[in-house]
């Protein structure tokens, strides 16, 4: 049974939604609902308030708010890597780019005009978290952007799995809830491979593509008590190709992989290129199935690549969340598993409605515990 607190504010939720927002908004509300139900709570038909973002033929937009917000506990949703929504512009039809689903969320907030008790951004993948630290005379567009909604009246921004966490210093007297899919993709993963790899040292070893994602892999690895190994990167610093200096080699850092499946650990698959490579290299060294395990499966160069790899067992499957849009030609493969996240964001909205605690929503340590039959101690 859901466990709910009295002593909370209780001011109402209302949900409002940017286009590119909009599918996660319905089905977190629908989420929402069944949690007050099962919790032997009254809730409405629908939390969702109703709004528009309209835009004119030249491009330009404004906000609109048709029902009132007043004195409501509010959380505007927005997801800056929906490339499914278009719109026409000039008499073409373009798919909307981060900045203008970011100028949409700005557009609701100068609507909403601080009428609410409280403001929350739901936003799980975070705008421009990519730059995520500067070198040199760089902009770091992510840091900009919160400052930017906290003026607009916003309390807390929700995320999941930001590819820097560090970028909250930004925002240091405002909330930033960063939290961690792991819990619902380790659950994906045993689902899926139930009776095909053993949760043990002689069958599975977790593997991180780059030395930046070790911490994510180590968590991983920890909890099934297992080997962890990971790649190099090593890098052309003579060149910058699209901002970056490009990759020469992959240098494999662990112990024998012969005979034995690999789940590959990362947060966000932005064209896939480098965790193909990865998979190639593994292979190479006498890997069984490779499972390749993301929060975002962005697939920014389109997945063809992907169902060409699949088809000649270069890997097995491919965990992705739908805290970002999954279009219905990637969610329909074979290879691919959606790991749904919704009723993750529900449980936050219900619990931080009631001024409860999110401790646990951050850390899902003693829930993987449990999952896997541990007895670890919390941490």
């Amino acid at each position: 049974m859901l466990q709910t607190h009295d002593k909370g504010r209780h001011f109402p939720i209302a949900i409002l939604s940017t286009p590119g927002g909009d599918y996660l908004a319905k089905t977190v509300d629908q989420q929402l609902r069944y949690l007050f139900h099962e919790g032997g709570q009254p809730s409405p038909d629908t939390f969702i308030r109703k709004c528009e973002n309209f835009r004119f033929q030249n491009g330009e937009g404004k906000g609109v708010l048709y029902d009132s917000i007043r004195g409501t506990d509010l959380y505007i949703f927005c997801d800056p890597g929906n490339y499914g929504v278009t719109y026409e512009r000039h008499g073409v039809i373009s798919p909307m780019s981060p900045d203008e689903h970011f100028m949409d969320l700005k557009r609701l907030l100068g609507a909403a005009k601080n009428m609410s008790q409280r403001t929350t951004v739901v936003m799980p993948l975070l705008y421009e978290s990519r730059q995520h630290k500067m070198k040199g005379r760089e902009s770091l567009d992510c840091a900009l952007a919160l400052q930017e909604i906290v003026s607009l009246g916003v309390e807390t921004v929700m995320t999941i799995d930001a590819h820097n966490s560090h970028v909250m210093n930004a925002i240091p007297m405002h909330g930033m809830e960063n939290l961690h899919a792991t819990y619902q993709l380790i659950l994906a993963f045993l689902e899926r491979t139930k009776g095909k790899v053993n949760i043990s040292p002689d069958d599975l070893l977790v593997c991180s593509p780059d030395l930046g994602g070790m911490e994510r892999a180590r968590y991983f690895a920890e909890h099934f008590r297992v080997h962890l190994s990971g790649f190099y990167k090593v890098r052309d610093l003579t060149r910058v190709v699209n901002g970056k200096n490009p990759i020469i080699e992959h240098k494999f850092l662990g112990s024998d992989v012969k005979g034995k499946n690999i789940l590959v650990v990362d947060d966000m698959l932005a064209s896939g290129g480098s965790l193909l490579e990865v998979c190639r290299e593994l292979k190479g060294l006498g890997a069984k199935d490779i499972y390749l395990s993301v929060s975002y499966a962005l697939f920014s160069g389109g997945f063809e690549e992907y169902e060409q790899a699949f088809k000649e067992g270069l890997f097995t499957c491919l965990f992705g969340t739908n805290a970002t849009y999954v279009p219905d030609a990637l969610a329909d493969n074979e290879w691919f598993v959606e790991v749904d996240v919704t009723n993750f964001i529900a449980t936050f909205i219900h619990t931080f409605n009631r001024d409860g605690s999110i401790t646990k929503l951050l850390d899902s340590t003693s829930k993987i515990n449990r999952l896997l039959g541990l007895s670890l101690p919390n941490r």
